[in-house]
Formats: C-alpha cells, structure tokens, sequence
C-alpha cells in the first residue's frame, strides 16, 4: 500500500469526501438495461443504522443516464429527437468518466482504501462502474443501428464508403483539399518523432503505412482537429428529399494517399481517449485568474482515463496505441459502431422539421404589456415568477438591461456561474458600468468546463469598470441572484431576482427554471447580505428569510422536516413535496426516512442522482419518487411542507432554491433556499408546477425500493405539453388567469 504524506492525504480525503456519501445497489445497469425494472421494494428491509439504505451515487447516476438512453426508444418523440437522446447520453458518459471516474482513479492510485459510506473501496466502486458503463455504451451503439435503419427509410443516410458514386467522390476528394486537408498535420512516429500528445475527446487515426516502391515501414498518426465537421453533407441527387452524409473519418481514409503520397495502408485503426478533465487549485493562489489558466492547462494534459477504440483497429496497432498511451487492455473499449457517439447531433438537420420537435415560441407576461414594459413597475406592483422556458428569460435580460440605462438606478449586483459566449446579461452588466452605476459580478470561475468562458467574462467586466468577485477559494457560489437598487421618491428601493437556475439565455431554452420578481425590502436586504458575505467574507448573521450554504440551509431543511413529522405524530395532515436534480446527502435522507416513518407523505420528482430508497417497509413506505425526463431538461429546485395541512394549502411553506440536496451544495457551496410568500405566486408553484409535476404520466419513470425504474404508462398527462398550452397565473397581469388552470396533484 502506498505511503501518503500530509499533503496527499488531504487531497485524497478531500476527493474522497465528494464520493463517500455513496452506497452500493445490486442492481447494476446491465441487469436492467432492457427491462422495465424490479420489485417496488415491499419485500426489502432496511433500518437507519445500515449503509445499504443508500442507493450508490455513481450508479444511480448511469441510471438516470440509461433512462436518457432508453428515451430514444419511445416512438411518440420525433425521429431525430430520439437521436438526439442518444448523442445526450454519450456527452453525458464521457463527463462522467472525465470527471467522477478520474477521481475515483486519483483515489486508487494514491493507494487509498478507506471505504465509503456504503462499505465499498474506490477500487470496488471503479469495478461496479466499468460493468455498468460497457453495457450503457453497447446500447447506444445498439439504438444508434436501429435509428440509422430509421432514418434511411426517412432519407437521411450516413453514407458507407462503398456506397459513393463516382461524382461522390470527386467531389469528396475537392472537399477535401479545400477544407480539411490543409489543417491536417500527419505525423510519422520514429525516434525522430516521438507519439505526440492526443488531447481528450479528439478522434484520431492510427496507421501501418508500406512504402509502393520499397519495404520501408512506419507507424504514423493523424489527430483530427476537433474544428471539422464530424459530418459532411454530400450534394443532393436526383431526389432531393434525400439527404446524404458521410463520416469525415471516411472521407480522410478516401485520402490517404494525398496525405502519405508513395505508400499504401496497411493498417488503420479509429480511437478516441477521454482525460482526467478534474482540477485543484492551491488555496494560497495570489493570483486566482492565473491560477485557473494554468490549471485548465494542466487539465488539456490530463491522465488518460478511457481509449475508446474501433473493434476493427489491427492487433499491433492496438497494442502500440496502448502502450504509447500507457493504458491497459483493461482500460480499452471496443466500439463495433460509431466512434464518438456525443457527434451523432451533428445528424439532427433543421430542414426536416417534421422529425423534430415543433416550433414553441416562449410567451411573454402580459403584467409586463399592463406596465409599458416596464419591469420595475410590473414588480412594484406585485411579485411574479417566471417559468421558463415557456415563458422568455428574455425579461430577464430587460430587467437588468432596463437597470443598467435607468438614471434612477444607483447599483446593481449579480451572480454568474455559467452564461452564454457573448452573454447579454454581461453586455448589460457592462453597459450599467460604463454608464457609471456601481455593478459588482461575482464571477464563479469553479464552474466545471466553464473556467475558460468565465475568465474571459470577468475580463470583460473588469475593462467597463465593474467590480469582480471570484468568491470562496473552497466553495463554489452557486447561487442564482441579481439585486437593482434604485432611488424612488427620496428612498432606495431594492428590485431581487431570485431564480434556480444559471444566467444563460441559451439553456433558459431548454432547461426549466424559475425566475422570481421581487420588491419584498426584506428579501432584498437578504440579497444585500450574502452579496456581502462572498465580497467581504462577513458571514450573515442577521438573514430574515433567506437561507443560504454552507451554514444554515441545511439545519433548515432538517427542522422544516422534523415538524412535518410531528404534525403527522401529533394526527395532523402531513406532506412534502420536493422537486430536484439530484438527492444524495445522507442526514436529509435520513430525516426523509423518519419522516416517512412518522407517518409524513413525501413526493420526491428527482431527475437525476437519488440515493433514497422509496417504498421499503419499515423504512420509506411513505415516500414515492419519480424522475421526468422529456422534450425539457427538468433543473427548478422546489420544496413545499404542509405545515399540517397538507398539499396544497394556504398555509403551506414554500421555497425555491439554487441548491440540490447534495453533500457539496450543502456543505461545500454558497446557495440560496428563497421562501415564496406572494399568494399569487405560491399557488402558481403549487397547483401548476408541482401539480403538474406529479401528475404526470407520459414523461414519468417510477423509482423502485431496489433502484431500478419503471416508465411509467406513457400516456395521459403530459407535464411539458401543459405547461406550453396554459400560462402561468402570476403573469398574467390584468387579464386574469381564467385560462391558466389551477391542477390538483393526484392523478
């Protein structure tokens, strides 16, 4: 076993303690890849005091992944959609093998063997993973096979080598001399040229060339640039309703010889490595943008953590990929199918509409048509949620656009964890100081794979004048908030957005979300207050409704739960409703099960990771959990306690929150739990967004006590196609919401 120093040893625990809230299933991802899933759970047996209580968090994730899968089989969505859910899961996979796998892999190879929560070592963890991970990518391939057959009979064809005609060709081999072969860089591989680095996710070829006039042999190496088309569009034929791609990798093996001129192939072989794409960063760093920059260098370097190979790639070319790249057979994936199945989107064309999903305008409020467009007036006079994307996060982007030119307007502060390449929340934000406002941004330059965009952001801001935070070394600020305080009639009124999910124009498209609009003086200086923690470090002693991470948020959770459950000891009606990404901190989970043994009825709509087991006798027989996964990406972060009245009532406790009811949000991150008091808008939570939620039927899979799901009966109601046919009643301003129905929850 190896010896760690101290160092080592707090990385090692630190990792660690991102993992170990996790608990091993027996039911794996190949066991119910192809079925509909187990019992529900009655005849299991639990108690608190068992680690098996807990669904492990790695593997409940490959099934929330495999369920993503499974959606391309569902013939009511549109053809290309259902691709789309294929290319979805294989973008999924490769960040969790770049990510979660690469740490469980640092863990192994630091020689760590302290055990998880759930009894099993990181070596055991990275077994059960890998079993689960082969049969996930053996049924992409298997969908994609069946989708291409489909979308043949459609007219849409990936073209086969041997399928090209003449002109094809000739129109191939110009294409490519005009557009590919100029940044290509073919690299014979001797003592001279040492194997050159393969950055992760790139598609690169391996080749044995002969020499026509000799028997010279070399090795060579042609790494594709992640800057071409994975897919090239042929022109059309005599029917034009055919549409015709072919694999660029095809299109570069059509044109060896152009690359290698006087020899011929005699080997070739397709592969594709995904790297260690995790960073530390020294908590000391003087200099935090710098610090970033040289550790998303580092990251481009990474280790590699999986070779995805084309099955048909020789034998000595395998072996001297693997031992060029240090990988062990082990470590090596066949692919009989497409290499890279995250580039399936690329066949998703916007001139078949009918293969995809119809058109959907987001509508607007009408309170803002009541008031001129004017936002400030609109929430003046009474606070409104927005729920996207049915309805346009462009009043988002007005609001802070109306903030930064209105002259009343003396200081606006504003998250931003991810946001669009060219944001216009940051052009707004920039306009606000360039005018002269006082604009603080608290730039998160922790967000995974956004380090980068980030960076430039806070550049950006800075060069116009606006203060920039980076907020905690340790933590990430993950909390959704913008604050405008504006002079009215000799006072300073505070304007807050309080919303569950990032800044970003273009996911607010397809990501639920909601964005709430308020006036209330106390929830404004609640925002004023954590603005001030994460600039200044003071920790906020003094918060009236707001409740944030890493201290307090949870303390709250677990009180709010505890009453429910003395409501329902006390003979009182008692219930939870919760909808979430991902549920995996063992003390909720824990004060979820009491509850339920109380006598609590809980609602648990979670999308992703759940380490809860619902349904187990003595355990959780009063707890239900469903994942909904559609044309949308559910992300609003929603809970609802019956306060002894049930749900939904008057006197319900309500609450939106930019945090999951994970162990890092909890413990590890700067969130925000925002109570919804407006009546108006807190029967729009209940009897529309959660109602809806839990009613529904066609999107629905129904979570079991062994971890499997089972979809559920795929017709009925439809949450999604509800929300984009009825408005929400908090926007509808004066024209009442006689249209915007009110829904009960049970079905």
């Amino acid at each position: 076993m190896v010896t760690l120093d101290s160092g080592q040893q707090t990385i090692a625990a630190e990792k660690l303690g991102d993992l170990e809230s996790e608990a091993h299933t027996p039911a794996s991802c190949a066991d119910f890849l192809n079925t509909q899933g187990g019992p529900p759970g009655g005849d299991l047996r639990f108690t608190l005091d068992q680690p098996e209580r807990f669904i492990n968090r790695e593997l409940s994730w490959l099934s929330f992944n495999n369920r993503v899968l499974r959606e391309a089989d569902d013939r009511r969505h549109p053809l290309l959609e259902r691709l789309r859910f294929v290319a979805i899961s294989g973008s999924n996979l490769d960040e969790f093998y770049t990510v979660r796998v690469a740490g469980l892999r640092e863990l192994v190879n630091a020689g760590v063997t302290r055990t998880s929560v759930d009894g099993l070592t990181p070596a055991q963890q990275l077994s059960r993973i890998d079993d689960d991970c082969r049969a996930l990518m053996h049924g992409q391939q298997e969908r994609w096979a069946g989708l291409r057959e489909e979308m043949e009979d459609e007219g849409i064809t990936l073209v086969e080598k041997h399928e090209l005609t003449e002109d094809d060709r000739l129109w191939l081999d110009a294409t490519f001399m005009d557009e590919v072969f100029p940044v290509l860089s073919p690299l014979a591989i001797d003592p001279a040229h040492p194997f050159p680095f393969v950055p992760s996710k790139a598609l690169s070829m391996a080749l044995q060339l002969v020499q026509q006039d000799g028997d010279s042999e070399i090795d060579a190496l042609l790494i594709i640039p992640a800057q071409l088309e994975r897919f090239t569009r042929l022109p059309e034929t005599g029917d034009s309703t055919v549409i015709r791609f072919v694999a660029l990798e095809d299109m570069i093996a059509l044109s060896l010889d152009r690359i290698f001129p006087g020899y011929d192939v005699r080997g070739c072989g397709l592969f594709r490595v995904l790297r260690d794409s995790d960073m530390e960063i020294e908590e000391e760093a003087e200099d935090l943008v710098r610090e970033f920059e040289i550790a998303l260098k580092r990251r481009r370097r990474g280790e590699v953590i999986r070779l995805k190979m084309a099955s048909d790639t020789p034998d000595s070319l395998r072996v001297w990929i693997c031992r060029e790249l240090g990988v062990s057979p082990a470590e090596v994936i066949d692919v009989a199918g497409i290499v890279g199945v995250s580039d399936l989107e690329k066949l998703i064309v916007d001139d078949r509409p009918d293969l995809r999903w119809r058109n959907y305008t987001p509508r607007r409020p009408e309170r803002l048509n009541d008031f001129g467009n004017d936002c400030f007036a609109a929430i003046r006079h009474k606070d409104f949620l927005l729920h996207h994307p049915y309805e346009t996060f462009d009043v988002v982007v007005e609001f802070l656009r109306q903030a930064a030119r209105d002259p009343d307007v003396l200081a606006i502060k504003q998250t931003l964890y991810r946001t669009s390449a060219q944001s216009p929340i940051v052009e707004a934000l920039c306009e606000a100081a360039e005018l002269g406002k006082q604009v603080t941004a608290l730039v998160e330059l922790k967000a995974r794979f956004d380090e980068a965009a980030n960076i430039v952001q806070a550049r950006q801001l800075e060069r116009a004048g606006a203060q920039v935070v980076y907020g905690f070394i340790e933590w990430k600020t993950h909390a959704k908030m913008s604050s405008v305080v504006r002079r009215e009639k000799g006072k300073l009124v505070t304007y807050t957005h309080y919303g569950t999910g990032n800044y970003h124009p273009i996911t607010a498209k397809f990501y639920t979300d909601l964005s709430y609009f308020t006036a209330d003086p106390v929830l404004g200086r609640d925002a004023g207050r954590v603005f001030n923690y994460v600039t200044g470090y003071a920790e906020p002693r003094d918060l009236a409704k707001v409740s944030i991470s890493p201290m307090g948020m949870k303390a709250r959770i677990l009180q709010l739960l505890e009453e429910e459950a003395q409501y329902a000891r006390a003979g009182r009606p008692a219930q939870v409703w919760a909808k979430l990404n991902s549920l995996m901190e063992t003390e909720v989970i824990d004060a979820l099960y009491k509850a339920s043994q109380a006598g609590v009825r809980i609602d648990l709509v979670i999308r992703g990771i759940c380490g809860v087991r619902p349904g187990v006798k003595g355990l959780s027989e009063n707890i239900r959990v469903k994942s909904i996964i559609g044309r949308y990406l559910e992300h609003s972060r929603i809970v609802c306690f019956g306060r002894g009245e049930g749900l939904p009532g008057e006197n319900a406790s309500v609450f939106i929150s930019s945090a999951d009811w994970m162990e890092r949000n909890l413990n590890r991150r700067v969130e925000a739990l925002c109570p919804i008091e407006n009546p108006t808008v807190k029967r729009q939570i209940l009897q529309q967004v959660m109602a809806a939620n839990l009613r529904d039927e066609s999107n629905s899979w129904v979570m079991n006590g062994d971890g499997s799901y089972v979809h559920d009966d795929g017709e009925g109601f439809d949450c999604h196609e509800f929300f984009m046919k009825y408005p929400s009643i908090s926007g509808r301003g004066r024209v009442g919401y006689a249209d915007a129905p009110l829904l009960s929850a049970e079905r």
